[in-house]
Parts: structure tokens; C-alpha cells; sequence
């Protein structure tokens, strides 16, 4: 039997989407009536990061077959589970500072910061702070995760890669990918996707790919902007449950750039 058909079962939806257990870990600590809208938040965050770190390993391994086809069908996915976070916002930013503070003592040192998932989302899109690592050390297998990405391409990486081997073929003066540290701007690479733009209907597998990595770096820079000004909403400019300075820290990765030669070279054309 072809493995895409299926016969007929008992199962459940209860059962498939195993919700006794999804629906049982709300466990609050608190007696504040809005400590659940602040649990079920992060929980369904972290429940579509876990999509988007699945769809983004295949992405990058369609980009290595070079399936740019798939890729960019994978990419519009990513772009669409960013937008439904960002509009997620909006539910949390109905929770106001007195309400807030209602449970806030009871989170200790657990924070945002900390999360594995969004850490192993960065890595994979290429924003490889070796320094943040550090902060995952106590949960084993989160940290040799984190570790195993740092040793092998970013996203990013892969299609430079693919654009080294198809304009002007060639691959042997791609330029190593930056396991270690965040991208820094190369204008060979920025040059190369110029060509791309300038000659469009030649490689357009290759300008569609670099238009859903704009557009994906776009919803995550949005993100990250309604992150900041969430918290600054709540919270003011106090001190990050986690240990950061709090807004500060987020307003300064507002700066990061993760594909900058696809943004650079808007303004040569």
C-alpha cells in the first residue's frame, strides 16, 4: 500500500492532538484571573516556533538539492507563521502593567531571553551570537543543539552557495560560511545577486529565493519591533525577569540584519 493512503482507524481527535496532555499544561501559579492569557501566549509561540524550525530545516535542505521551487513554497509558509506571530501581539498588549505585576514575581528567572526554540531560529537564519549560548548550558540537550547548528551552514549560507554555482558558476569562490558570528556584508555576494535583479527571467528561481528571504526578514523584523514595544508597554524600562537590561537589549536587535547584501543592493539598482 502507498504510505500517502490511510484505512480507517479509531482514532480520535481528542487522541491525534493528544489534548488531554496540551490542554493540562497551563499549570498557573497564581491566583490572577490574567496569568493564563500570559501562559497560553508563550506556549502557542512556542508551539509555531517548533513549526517554523521544522519547515526551516527543509527549507535549507531543498536549498543544498537546489529545489529552489520548494524552498520558496517553504519560505512562504515561514513568512506566514512570522505574520500570525506578530499579530499575536496584539492579545498580549491587552495585558496592562497593574495586571502584570500581579504575577510577575511568581516567573523568578524565567524569561523570553531563555527560550531555546527562538535562539535556534536565529542561529539557523544566520544571527550566530556564540555569546548567548552560554545561557543554555543548563539544559543539556537544548545546549548541544544550539552547539550542533553552530557547526554546520546557515539558511543563508546554503543560498549563496546556490548563487555561487549558478552565476558565473562558480561554487570553488563562494565564500565560507559564517558559522560563528553574524553575516557581515561581502560586496562580491552583493554583486551576484545584483545580477540576479538586473537578469531576473535568466535566474528566477534564484530572485524568487531572494525575495522570500526579504520577505521573511521583513515579518521577523516586525516581530521583533512589536516584541520590544510589548514589553515597553508592560513594563517600562525595568529589568528583564531573565537577567537582561530589558528594553534596551531589545531596541539593540532591532539593528541586526540578517541577509544585508539583499538589502544593500537596492540601492544600486
Amino acid at each position: 500500500m502507498d504510505q500517502t493512503e490511510t484505512t480507517p482507524t479509531q482514532q480520535t481527535y481528542h487522541g491525534y492532538l493528544c489534548l488531554s496532555s496540551l490542554l493540562s499544561s497551563q499549570q498557573l501559579f497564581s491566583k490572577s484571573h490574567d496569568e493564563m492569557l500570559f501562559v497560553v501566549q508563550h506556549q502557542t509561540s512556542e508551539l509555531w516556533m517548533k513549526l517554523l524550525i521544522h519547515e526551516l530545516q527543509y527549507a535549507r535542505e531543498c536549498i543544498k538539492s537546489q529545489k529552489l521551487n520548494v524552498t520558496n513554497k517553504i519560505l512562504a509558509r515561514v513568512s506566514r507563521i512570522f505574520e500570525l506571530l506578530n499579530q499575536s501581539w496584539g492579545v498580549l498588549r491587552t495585558l496592562t502593567p497593574s495586571e502584570y505585576t500581579k504575577f510577575r514575581g511568581i516567573l523568578g528567572n524565567s524569561s523570553g531571553f531563555h527560550s531555546f526554540q527562538y535562539r535556534l531560529i536565529e542561529y539557523m537564519l544566520g544571527n550566530r551570537d556564540v555569546g548567548l549560548l552560554e545561557f543554555h548550558k543548563s539544559t543539556e540537550l537544548d545546549y548541544e543543539t544550539l552547539a550542533a547548528e553552530l557547526r554546520q551552514p546557515s539558511l543563508y549560507d546554503c543560498a549563496i552557495d546556490v548563487l555561487y554555482s549558478t552565476v558565473e558558476k562558480d561554487e570553488d569562490s563562494a565564500p565560507p560560511p559564517q558559522l560563528t558570528q553574524p553575516r557581515k556584508p561581502d560586496k562580491e555576494v552583493q554583486d551576484r545577486w545584483k545580477i540576479v535583479y538586473e537578469e531576473s527571467d535568466n535566474y528566477w528561481e534564484l530572485y524568487e529565493l531572494a525575495e522570500k528571504l526579504v520577505d521573511l526578514e521583513d515579518y521577523f523584523r516586525r516581530w521583533r519591533f512589536n516584541h520590544v514595544t510589548t514589553v515597553e508597554r508592560i513594563i517600562g524600562c525595568k529589568k528583564g525577569t531573565g537577567g537582561s537590561s530589558g528594553v534596551p537589549f531589545l531596541r539593540k536587535r532591532l539593528d541586526i540584519v540578517l541577509f544585508p547584501e539583499l538589502w544593500n543592493l537596492r540601492g544600486d539598482l
